[in-house]
């Protein structure tokens, strides 16, 4: 082969049939190699300097190679750490575009670019047989008549689940699937999902991700997934291995598979920070093609990374082929896999301008104007570690946002005490305080009260304290302040009583969570009550921990979470997708009405008791929901009108209803409607 002078766009690697066109950003490099490997990515079969360079992007075309060719590079350039540069041409160095990857990061040394003993000394050694390499893909997809949900955020109820999690125990999904794309697209879990009803699945990190250094040394891998290294590439450990299938294949008829049945597919993406870690990390991709743009960095000390993210560096969005990277990543997978949105990791680290959170950030620009992106589910996690970092309310019009405020007044609600029933109104009519603004609709407001990170709903009801043992790390890891509540006993119980307690509890947050207004999540499992036996950072457990037991689920309580759902999507309140006024209609229905367990309309010193623990929400004058979070049975009067049991959230005989009044069990919902 003969390298060709090629074009500087695309970036990556871009096979057209005839031969494939190699695009590579670097403004510091001096001198950069293209490297071929043979198929199984160890032996280096070939190499050929990129001798063109257009506006810092270095290129070249290789006439008549195939599909299926394994590549890397040798980035030549300074190795100067206290000034940024990382070059090391003894590192092979993986396209930050790479579509499929080759290889298992193992912590092998020579993945490092300094010397141990002198880390401010550039590494002789080669890694070429055991670096991770990027693979040219040529993969067509027939959609055939796949149609994308498009479903309203105000009609949107999410799922969050992890793909290897959902079925890795899952009894009538094949042993040979279970865990993988193919697993998730069962046809099991396929009818589990439309039974509920839930509208989306926000799947856990599923770009290529490498295990963490520490966590390869204890035995541990990163099960979460929040380590990206491959932006455009799905994780190979998902996939089943079937014949004729690939990981971008299979992921394809997984997202055609949900979309079938009416099913949106979210992804939980990581573009704060990279594999790559610390100044300690090791070089694989971005570190060694320009360290100085892709990163952020405190420039003339070793430890110069920015850590805004608690995992030792962080990506720098304000360079603008960064951005472009992570824009281009987006849009490969909107436009190439069909998916239907995002949910971004530490979303404020993406606003950063010179350090600082602003909504008018190049990145929020660039989604606005992309008419592509700007038509999907944006989904921000509102928070980092930096300083500034806590930004909820403040994302620009057309995001949503995970509202950590809800989680923890809904479970010192519940499971505490000290919470009034001004705050818990606040939060249950979609936070109005940090949303209603600047045009925002109750649905920018993602209502949970558990998510990956922390107790599942079985947790929290089950322990009160974590027992986090199995990280390895002396319990010291995840966070102390949990607001859960074991009922009585820690950890499994055989107490009826005990276990009636929790299944209430949990029914009761449940109820919160899909019938509040705003934008509804839950995390897959907690409709079986799972436990993670106590465990609230089990981000480094691929086991039973996180392994959803199917068999054996809580009875009756995923019925019960269907038939929650349906009540929300039969509430023209909740469906109306405006903030709550309180005024009545020209019927004198009001969207909404509070009222105390007298039937009457709160009064000020009603809404500021922090010992109210009951109280009747009336929406539409069609839904009542009666709260009791007290530890005793109450008895509510109804307003006026014939109402019927819709849904009991106790299922025992200390829920009745009469023509005029209904007693309420402890810690329970009770849901009436008028007939």
């Amino acid at each position: 082969m003969k390298l060709e002078e090629g074009t500087p766009y695309p970036l990556g690697a871009t096979f057209d049939g005839d031969g494939v066109n190699f695009a590579l950003f670097s403004e510091h490099a001096t001198r950069i190699e293209l490297c071929l490997f043979d198929a199984s990515g160890i032996n280096e079969a070939a190499r050929f300097e990129l001798t063109e360079c257009s506006n810092d992007i270095w290129h070249g075309y290789l006439p008549d190679a195939p599909a299926g060719l394994v590549y890397g590079y040798r980035v030549h350039g300074p190795y100067q750490p206290l000034q940024g540069h990382r070059f090391n041409p003894n590192k092979v160095l993986l396209d930050p575009y790479a579509r499929a990857i080759v290889g298992e990061f193992n912590n092998d040394p020579r993945s490092f670019g300094y010397q141990e003993d002198q880390p401010t000394a550039l590494d002789p050694i080669d890694n070429a047989a055991i670096a991770l390499k990027a693979k040219v893909i040529a993969e067509p997809y027939d959609w055939e008549n796949e149609k994308a949900p498009r479903t309203p955020w105000v009609e949107t109820v999410i799922y969050e689940a992890h793909v290897r999690g959902m079925t890795m125990l899952h009894p009538d999904v094949p042993e040979e699937m279970r865990g993988s794309y193919a697993g998730l697209a069962h046809p099991a879990v396929l009818a589990h999902l439309k039974k509920l009803g839930i509208t989306a699945i926000e799947l856990l990190p599923v770009h290529f991700f490498l295990d963490e250094s520490h966590l390869l040394r204890q035995g541990l891998s990163n099960y979460w997934g929040y380590n990206s290294l491959g932006f455009f590439t799905p994780e190979t450990h998902y996939w089943s291995g079937r014949e004729g299938t690939t990981p971008l294949s299979e992921f394809r008829d997984m997202v055609k598979a949900m979309h079938g049945i009416g099913v949106e597919v979210l992804l939980d993406v990581v573009f704060n920070h990279t594999a790559e870690s610390s100044d300690m990390g090791p070089t694989l991709s971005w570190r060694g093609i320009d360290n100085a743009n892709y990163y952020v960095l405190r420039q003339g000390q070793l430890d110069q990374y920015e850590n805004w993210t608690g995992c030792g560096n962080v990506l720098n969005l304000s360079h603008p082929r960064v951005l472009q990277m992570v824009m281009d990543s987006l849009r490969y997978w909107v436009s190439q896999c069909h998916v239907d949105g995002f949910r971004f990791d530490l979303a404020p680290i993406l606003g950063r301008v010179d350090h600082h959170f602003s909504p008018q950030a190049p990145f929020f620009i660039a989604i606005q104007q992309d008419p592509l992106l700007s038509s999907v589910k944006l989904i921000a996690e509102p928070w980092d570690i930096g300083h500034g970092g806590y930004q909820l309310g403040h994302f620009p019009n057309g995001w949503v946002e995970w509202s950590d405020q809800f989680r923890d007044v809904m479970r010192k609600f519940w499971l505490h005490d000290g919470v009034h029933r001004a705050l818990f109104a606040q939060r249950f009519a979609a936070s109005s305080d940090s949303f209603h603004r600047q045009g925002r609709r109750p649905v920018s407001v993602v209502n949970f009260i558990c998510a990956h990170d922390g107790f599942n709903l079985r947790d929290m009801v089950s322990y009160n304290h974590k027992h986090n043992q199995a990280n390895k790390e002396h319990n010291r890891d995840g966070h102390n302040h949990n607001l859960s509540w074991n009922c009585g006993e820690e950890g499994p119980s055989k107490d009826a009583g005990v276990n009636i307690l929790r299944l209430r509890s949990m029914k009761a947050m449940l109820a919160t969570v899909l019938l509040a207004q705003g934008t509804p999540m839950f995390l897959a499992g907690d409709e079986l009550g799972h436990t993670q036996q106590g465990n609230n950072n089990a981000y480094c457990q691929d086991n039973e921990i996180n392994w959803l037991n199917w068999q054996q689920a809580e009875p009756g309580l995923a019925e019960y979470v269907a038939e929650l759902i349906a009540i929300r999507k039969s509430c023209a309140v909740l469906m109306s997708g405006r903030w709550w006024t309180g005024v009545p209609d020209e019927w004198g229905r009001a969207d909404v009405e509070w009222l105390n367990p007298s039937g009457a309309p709160l009064h000020s010193h009603d809404w500021q008791d922090a010992g109210g623990r009951a109280m009747m929400i009336q929406l539409g004058g069609r839904l009542l929901i009666m709260i009791n979070a007290s530890a005793h049975q109450v008895h509510f009067r109804l307003p006026a009108g014939m109402w019927s049991l819709r849904l009991a959230s106790t299922g025992d005989a200390e829920s009745e209803i009469n023509p005029h009044d209904c007693r309420v069990a402890a810690r329970s919902v009770t849901i009436l409607e008028s007939s």
